[in-house]
């Protein structure tokens, strides 16, 4: 077997691949879906920032108690029992939209739904992953989801904007709900030890011993910090300024920005070629000057909305993002012990993500008071210094891989 698809060898790791790729293949069309499904109600930027925070909030709320349950129940359960939740959700979205009896706050507490099901999945897939291969495929393992990951990105953005723009946003929807629906019954092919642990249970005591790991290595706080601010950028300027311009603004459109989505996609997919099989040895270094790259198509999106040069730019940034996403993951997964790896994950998505729901509110609320170009110029700036000081911090700077994994990796 080539070291590149090394994790493949694996059972358990190949059950999950398979139902996580379904997911991938069928959700990714989801962010689209849902930003022009709110914008087919209200063609508002601060209704689809409401939406957006909603969902942000939800999530923010439940993650800490997301954490402690994927250390202490079954992964592949918690996993389940989510995508039940997602598929209600949804669905109920869906229906909503095909009966023509959809409002923002019906689809803003329904998007929160779905933002509290995905604080308990994150840190449960995130967990996961050590336990279903060895420590020599971690790196290998989590470049072919992301191979998955971007493949389907490529192609779904471009079919969820020509289905949106044809039949609407509800048939996207409802070809999520169907992955959900197949990857429920796969995941229970996945057999795993019991969870480790003590077998007592307590919430705070649970929270502070999560704590203790996170607090305790630098690098991983100074991560959190810069995403706390980077992320908010992203989900706003991105999230909310960018379908506000696709919808508004000719040289781009709804269907270019479903292209210009797939570009990332492109570049996120090759640079997980490279990564399955060259082992990266500075993870966090690499890492964070990858994610300055997202300060480019940032910038184009704001000085010249063109589909080709966004597209170009949007390429460079996915490929960069993904340096960072399988460093930071495999940082993770060798740093920190099993059985704490929820629960301190669950502590940087927090940190990563609490800021966000404050970046849609402000953007949305930018786009109508300010000059869009200005606003973007200067949202990329600022995203491209924090990444950059960030790769200054000692930690970040010296953090390298474990012998095993670079040597047989």
């Amino acid at each position: 077997m080539s070291r590149g698809l090394a994790a493949i060898t694996d059972r358990n790791f190949r059950w999950f691949f398979l139902a996580r790729a379904i997911t991938m293949v069928t959700g990714s069309m989801s962010s689209i879906a849902l930003a022009f499904a709110v914008l087919e109600i209200d063609n508002d930027p601060l209704s689809l920032s409401l939406v957006l925070t909603a969902f942000t909030v939800a999530n923010v709320v439940f993650l800490l108690f997301g954490g402690v349950v994927a250390d202490r129940l079954p992964r592949a359960l918690v996993i389940q029992v989510c995508y039940v939740l997602d598929i209600l959700s949804i669905g109920t979205i869906a229906v909503l939209l095909f009966t023509g009896t959809a409002s923002i706050p019906a689809v803003a507490a329904l998007a929160a739904v779905n933002g509290a099901s995905t604080a308990f999945v994150m840190p449960a897939m995130q967990g996961i992953i050590p336990q279903l291969t060895s420590p020599e495929n971690l790196q290998q393992a989590n470049a072919m989801l992301s191979f998955v990951r971007s493949a389907v990105t490529i192609g779904g953005p471009v079919i969820a904007g020509i289905l949106v723009t044809t039949v609407g946003p509800a048939w996207a929807m409802l070809v999520q709900m169907a992955g959900w629906l197949l990857a429920i019954p796969i995941l229970a092919l996945v057999r795993l030890p019991p969870p480790v642990g003590d077998g007592g249970f307590s919430l705070f005591a649970d929270l502070r011993e999560g704590w203790t790991e996170f607090w305790s290595r630098s690098w991983l706080v100074a991560v959190v910090l810069a995403f706390m601010i980077m992320n908010a950028i992203h989900v706003g300027a991105w999230g909310v300024v960018g379908p506000y311009i696709a919808n508004n603004d000719e040289r781009l459109g709804i269907a270019g920005w479903g292209w210009v989505v797939s570009a990332e996609g492109v570049g996120v997919l090759l640079m997980t070629l490279v990564l399955m099989w060259f082992p990266l040895r500075r993870p966090l270094r690499f890492g964070m000057l990858g994610m300055s790259l997202f300060a480019i198509p940032l910038t184009m999106l704001g000085v010249h909305p063109a589909v080709v040069l966004v597209a170009i730019a949007a390429f460079l940034a996915g490929a960069g993002a993904e340096v960072f996403s399988t460093g930071w993951n495999v940082a993770m997964m060798e740093n920190i012990p099993l059985d704490k790896l929820s629960r301190v994950s669950s502590y940087d998505m927090l940190g990563s993500f609490v800021v966000m729901p404050i970046g849609t509110l402000v953007y949305g609320w930018l786009i109508t008071h300010a000059d869009p170009t200005t606003v973007l110029i200067t949202s990329g700036i600022l995203y491209a210094a924090i990444a950059l000081a960030t790769v200054a911090v000692p930690s970040v700077w010296r953090m390298g891989r474990g012998e095993a994994a670079t040597v047989r990796g």
